[in-house]
């Protein structure tokens, strides 16, 4: 069947502007955002408040089954900050997944095979409805292979590390930057080297480096491109 929606898929390391950048362009295109990588905190999220070992696939894959997950954008209510509402079990989770400790825990979760099944499997879905801007670490070639127009969206680690950290202090989070920068560097190391969909960077990806690019500026380029696509299609 032949594919009916307009897909774009955007990768790329942590802190590079994927999620803001994303909802910006949905925003824009009238598209629906989705967040990945929400999705797999959520995992991480459940698997320490059960107490479980990170490496317990089974146990982490069946509270996933057994829960529900919702995502939306925010309501006029919700508008903190964040860039998705993420519900889990009729309770918003939204801030409680974007912890440094749920960070530290979302890569080790995010190699275990079965988890990462069962996630695709549920962003897939969501894909074959709508027009989508989905972004994450494995989009571009194992989610959405598809799709229409493939990004990879990076930055220089020292960049990237400032935004985490400021961040993360806008939260009220007290951390240094030389450990958020470290941490940062062993998220990309973890990613990049996981034997299960690492985060690479496809040949047909369009690379965007966002190091010296204001966010509207990133989000201008994707919006033009995506509508000469829209008029090429047309004829």
């Amino acid at each position: 069947m032949a594919k009916k929606y307009f897909q774009i898929a955007i990768d790329g390391p942590v802190a590079a502007g994927k999620g803001t950048v994303s909802r910006l362009v949905a925003q824009k295109l009238g598209f629906f955002y989705i967040d990945t990588g929400a999705m797999y905190r959520v995992a991480a999220l459940l698997a320490l408040r059960h107490g479980l070992e990170l490496t317990d696939v089974e146990a982490i894959v069946r509270l996933l089954l057994q829960s529900k997950i919702e995502m939306h954008n925010p309501s006029v209510e919700e508008k903190d900050g964040r860039l998705v509402t993420v519900v889990l079990n009729g309770e918003d989770i939204s801030w409680a997944i974007r912890t440094e400790k749920v960070s530290q825990a979302v890569s080790p979760v995010a190699t275990l095979a079965p988890v990462r099944r069962v996630l695709v499997a549920k962003q897939q879905n969501i894909a074959q409805s709508q027009n989508v801007v989905m972004e994450g670490r494995d989009i571009t070639y194992r989610v959405l292979p598809q799709a229409d127009l493939k990004i990879y969206l990076t930055a220089s680690d020292l960049v990237r590390a400032k935004r985490r950290h400021f961040q993360l202090l806008t939260r009220g989070e007290n951390i240094s930057f030389q450990s958020v920068h470290r941490e940062l560097l062993k998220r990309d190391q973890r990613d990049m080297s996981r034997k299960t969909d690492p985060l690479k960077i496809v040949p047909e990806a369009w690379v965007i480096d966002t190091s010296d690019l204001s966010i509207n500026q990133v989000v201008n380029l994707i919006v033009s491109k995506v509508k000469v696509m829209q008029d090429e299609a047309k004829g």
